[in-house]
């Protein structure tokens, strides 16, 4: 038996030979550490620079384990690994232990690993799940223990294991959760860091903090039961208010925002960076105000007429977006339907059929027909199913009417209109049929709110932006925005013409919902079937759209833009505009530009203002269009009353191929 016994000995020395050599020809160089390909890391703040969210890999300092704060090692090694300091690698009695508990739950609920096999795993390894890989491991793991002090092993390990939400390190962690580095946490943080190793994305404090404080409860009660501190401790800590992650600088939904910065960051700088810092024109308090309205709003009203989902642009005149909603819940819906959704804006359209004839001679109070109109096998009707004669524009386009919107496309022409829409910033294909008039060309709300901001910044274009400036944390910019846009996209005066009419909007016509005590104007949209349902609105400081409906496209409930949406619109604005002196809007109210009251002066560059097509009949009391005093020849435009007959409408429509 002896003699058999040293046979077998030798032969089981040769086989686990044989097997170590076998696993261990294709380990890889184990000389040097080869450090991972990371992802740029992305960190995108608030004007106030608060952190909104990050996006790729983050590392942090390089922080020796004898340099942390002992209850922080103590809480990774109670969760962890307890017997890290007395094995060699390699723990039979954990693994044993954690085949006992397995079994015992019938499923894998325990692991055997070592900090030193997760260590060999982090640095040499793939994260595949196969015996190969686990053989190798645990090679890997006694070469580490023979080569390297237990320091210097538990230092590679919380310096290179992943902590959820692309940090990578305890000090990366450290910052991104809780704006410390590692050598400052105290005990709670500890536990949430510790208890993060388990499952990096479900404890993640950003994602779900109850979960975190949950498992930081399991990794301080390991604590207590390895002795490494007392009941007393424990109580302590459970008697402290809970420390709160570090959170986004808008509300949780600024990740609308902040994704939509993201996707823009490789067209401004080269994010072979490591790391990049993405300062926004977002304003924290008008993000979570916005999200808590529009929230507010639709708990209370959306399920009452079947309205699912909302979204919200709010920027400056300038473009510079400082509030973003792109849905009803991040979590639920990373979907951004202020940027990517693309619906018919309705009657939020028709201001672009009135501006295109303004800028050939229509004045507020041009006439304009709103009656009975057919085009092949289309007539369009009016919401309140009256006609309603000959009306100023002012108030045609206060009320909505459609048939009368029809016919200023029809005078104004389909390809002037378009093209006035594509130079205030509408890039969305756009039918050329006069069914345009009334909103049936699908757009996305950002867009179509920089179009309107045109008219709150004098006529000058906007391109919508939210980043001020790139680079890498603490050094020199790489990109830093400056410039204002496409320029003069429409000339003040008839911004001015086009101001007045949408200000009717507020006070006579179906914004009134909308209206505020400070010089305002907007237009409200309603597809059909009331499916979508918009309003566009502005002052002299900001530019805010709003849009309400269903993703799948259902019917509301009679919901048009001057209800929901208005409403939505107005509570934001009193918000916005808290604290705020009132200020004038170009056409709103009763001052000269400047701009026009030096056109034609001779010292101005400006191009002369063309001379205002008187109206057919001035209704008593309106206010008159201001002029500029320069007089030139008037273009030649169809009169505001003449209207085409049906064979001309027939014939347009041929032309442009609308069947």
């Amino acid at each position: 038996m002896a003699k058999w016994g040293a046979v077998l000995s030798i032969w089981g020395v040769i086989a686990v030979g044989v097997v170590v050599a076998y696993f261990a020809y294709d380990l890889p160089d184990i000389r040097q550490v080869a450090m991972p390909e990371r992802r740029t890391a992305i960190t995108v703040v608030a004007a106030d620079g608060g952190q909104i969210a990050r996006y790729g890999d983050m590392t942090g300092d390089m922080v020796q384990a004898s340099a942390l704060p002992k209850q922080l090692t103590q809480a990774v090694l109670a969760i962890e690994d307890r017997r890290f300091y007395s094995h060699y690698g390699i723990d039979p009695i954990g693994v044993a232990r954690a085949l006992w508990v397995n079994y015992r739950a019938g499923r894998a609920v325990q692991g055997g690993s070592t900090i030193t096999q997760q260590a060999a795993k982090n640095l040499f390894l793939t994260p595949e799940r196969t015996v190969r890989r686990k053989i190798q491991e645990a090679i890997l793991a006694v070469w580490l223990e023979m080569n390297f002090s237990k320091d210097q092993i538990l230092t590679a390990y919380l310096n290179r294991v992943y902590f959820g939400s692309g940090t990578y390190g305890i000090d990366a962690a450290a910052r991104a959760y809780f704006g410390v580095p590692a050598t400052d946490v105290n005990l709670e943080q500890s536990a949430i860091l510790a208890g993060l190793l388990k499952a990096p994305s479900r404890y993640s404090p950003d994602r779900d903090p109850e979960a975190a404080r949950q498992r930081a409860d399991v990794v301080l009660a390991a604590m207590v039961d390895a002795g490494f501190i007392t009941d007393k401790q424990l109580q302590a800590a459970d008697d402290q208010p809970p420390v709160p992650p570090r959170r986004p600088g808008g509300g949780s939904g600024s990740r609308y925002f902040a994704d939509w910065i993201a996707d823009q960051v490789p067209d401004f700088a080269n994010t072979a960076a490591p790391a990049l810092r993405v300062e926004t024109t977002l304003v924290p308090a008008l993000q979570r105000a916005a999200e808590a309205i529009v929230d507010a709003r639709m708990a209370e009203d959306g399920g009452k007429v079947g309205a699912t989902q909302a979204a919200l642009v709010a920027m400056r005149p300038d473009g510079a977006v400082v509030a973003m909603v792109g849905g009803r819940g991040y979590s639920q819906s990373q979907f951004n339907r202020a940027v990517t959704a693309q619906r018919q804006p309705g009657s939020s359209f028709k201001m672009f059929a009135y501006l295109s004839a303004v800028e050939q001679g229509l004045t507020p109070d041009s006439l304009v027909l709103d009656a009975p109109i057919t085009i092949k096998n289309w007539s369009p009707g009016n919401y309140d199913g009256k006609f309603h004669g000959e009306v100023t524009a002012r108030e045609a386009l206060a009320k909505s009417y459609n048939t009368a919107a029809v016919r200023m496309l029809q005078r104004a022409g389909i390809d002037k209109t378009i093209g006035l829409a594509r130079r205030l910033g509408i890039n969305s294909p756009l039918r050329p049929e006069l069914s345009l008039a009334l909103g049936t060309s699908e757009v996305n709300l950002l867009e179509l709110t920089a179009a309107y901001a045109a008219l709150a910044n004098d006529g000058n274009g906007v391109w919508p932006y939210g980043v001020e400036r790139i680079g890498p944390p603490g050094l020199e910019p790489l990109y830093t925005r400056f410039g204002g846009g496409p320029g003069e996209a429409v000339l003040p005066w008839h911004v001015e013409a086009i101001n007045r009419m949408l200000a009717a909007t507020m006070t006579i016509g179906t914004g009134r919902s909308a209206r505020l005590d400070r010089p305002s104007a907007g237009k409200s949209g309603t597809s059909q079937g009331y499916r979508d349902a918009w309003f566009i609105g502005f002052t002299a400081d900001y530019v805010v759209g709003v849009w309400v409906g269903n993703d799948d496209g259902t019917p509301m409930d009679k919901v048009t833009g001057g209800s929901l949406p208005a409403k939505i619109w107005h509570d934001f604005m009193v918000e916005a505009e808290r604290g705020r002196p009132a200020k004038p809007l170009l056409g709103v109210d009763d001052s000269l530009p400047a701009a026009v009251a030096t056109a034609g002066s001779g010292g101005g560059t400006l191009a002369p203002a063309p001379a205002s097509i008187a109206p057919t009949v001035t209704p008593s009391g309106a206010p008159k269009l201001l002029v500029p005093p320069t007089a030139v020849t008037a273009p030649t435009v169809q009169p505001a009353k003449q209207e085409l007959d049906q064979g001309g409408l027939e014939g347009l429509l041929g032309r442009l191929g609308n069947g």
